[in-house]
C-alpha cells in the first residue's frame, strides 16, 4: 500500500508534507535541496471532511484543489469559520493584512492560537497584524475594510504564483501594506468594532523562509529529516540556489504519472521543483490529496510526466513536461 498525501502545512518556518497509510501517519519536514519523487497510482478518492473518511470513497476530479466530493465539501464548509456558521466560537481571533505582490493586498482573520501559520499556508510574502478580539468583531472589521477601503478577502493562487517571480526589493515589499495599515487604523471610531484591540504595525517578511525573490534558499533538512514518501536527503547539503521564475505548473495528476524534482522554494501550498533539464515546475500540493503515491527510485533524474500548464496563462500543455 502506498502513502497518501494529506497536504502541506506550515507549523513553523519549515514546510511539512503530511502522509497517511491507513491508520499510520508520518511527516516530511522539507528542506531546500531535497529531492521529491513519486508516482500517482490508481484513481483519486475523496479525502473526507473534518478528519473523517468519505463514507462512499468517491472518485474526485484530478484538477480539484479541494479534493473532496460534493457532500464532504459541504460538510467541511458547514463547520468552517470562513462560512460564518460558528458565531459563538469563544476563541480570540486576529485580523491581518497580507501582501502577495504588487497590487495584491488582502484582509483576513485567523485564530490567535494558530499564530502566523495561516499566513504561511496562504503564501503571504509580507503581513502585519491589525487587531485582535472576538470572532464577530474580527469578522466585522473584515467587512468594514472591504466596504470602506475596497480591500478583498481573497486573491487567486494563480496570481500569487506569477508575482513570486518578479517581487520588488525588501523595502518596497512593505510599502503597500504599511499604507493600508494606516488607512485601516484611521477607521477607528468610524465603524471599527469597539471590542477589537488594534495591534501595532509590525510587518513580517516571508521571502527568506519561502526561498523566493531576493532570498537564497539554503539546503537544510532540519531535525525531522526527510523520511516521508518520495523524499530524499540532499546530495550537497551546503549548496544554495536562487529561485527562477517558474515556467509551468502541474495541472493535475493522473494514474501512473510522475512528479519529481529538487525543491528550490515553497510558498503556501506550492512547491517549486527544479527538473533535471533545469526548468522549474510548480506543484500545488492540494492536488495530491486523495492519491495513493508510490516513491520512485532515482528521483533526481526522473522527468515530470503529468499534465502541466503555463504559469500566468498561455497555452495549456496536455502532454509531458
Amino acid at each position: 500500500m502506498g502513502w497518501e498525501c494529506a497536504g502541506l502545512r506550515w507549523p513553523g518556518d519549515r514546510p511539512e508534507l503530511v502522509w497517511r497509510q491507513g491508520e499510520r501517519q508520518r511527516v516530511s519536514v522539507l528542506g531546500y535541496g531535497s529531492v521529491l519523487g513519486f508516482r500517482a497510482m490508481g484513481e483519486r478518492h475523496c479525502s473526507g471532511a473534518r478528519g473523517n473518511a468519505c463514507p462512499v470513497t468517491a472518485v474526485v476530479p484530478g484538477r480539484s484543489t479541494g479534493g473532496r466530493c460534493a457532500e464532504c465539501a459541504r460538510l467541511d464548509r458547514a463547520h468552517s469559520v470562513a462560512a460564518d456558521t460558528i458565531a459563538d466560537d469563544p476563541r480570540t481571533y486576529r485580523v491581518y493584512l497580507a501582501w502577495f505582490g504588487p497590487g495584491m493586498v488582502k484582509v483576513g482573520i485567523t485564530a490567535e492560537e494558530r499564530g502566523a501559520a495561516r499566513l504561511r499556508e496562504q503564501g503571504a510574502v509580507v503581513f502585519s497584524w491589525l487587531g485582535r478580539g472576538p470572532l464577530m468583531a474580527a469578522r466585522r472589521t473584515e467587512e468594514v475594510l472591504r466596504a470602506a477601503l475596497g480591500v478583498p478577502d481573497r486573491i487567486p493562487y494563480a496570481r500569487k504564483r506569477v508575482a513570486r517571480g518578479v517581487l520588488p526589493g525588501g523595502e518596497e515589499r512593505g510599502t503597500e501594506i504599511a499604507e493600508l495599515y494606516g488607512r485601516a487604523a484611521a477607521l477607528e471610531g468610524r465603524g471599527w468594532p469597539e471590542s477589537l484591540e488594534r495591534l501595532p504595525f509590525a510587518p513580517v517578511d516571508h521571502v527568506a523562509i519561502f526561498g523566493i525573490g531576493d532570498a537564497v534558499g539554503r539546503v537544510d533538512i532540519g531535525a525531522g529529516g526527510a523520511s516521508g514518501a518520495g523524499i530524499d536527503r540532499p546530495e550537497r547539503p551546503d549548496r544554495t540556489e536562487r529561485l527562477e521564475r517558474p515556467v509551468v505548473a502541474v495541472r493535475e495528476l493522473a494514474g501512473g504519472g510522475v512528479v519529481a524534482g529538487r525543491l528550490v522554494a515553497a510558498a503556501g501550498p506550492d512547491l517549486h521543483l527544479r527538473a533535471p533539464d533545469g526548468g522549474t515546475v510548480v506543484l500545488d500540493t492540494r492536488l495530491l490529496t486523495g492519491w495513493r503515491l508510490d516513491r520512485i527510485d532515482g528521483a533526481a533524474g526522473a522527468a515530470v510526466t503529468v499534465p502541466v500548464e503555463a504559469v500566468g496563462g498561455g497555452n495549456v500543455q496536455g502532454g509531458l513536461f
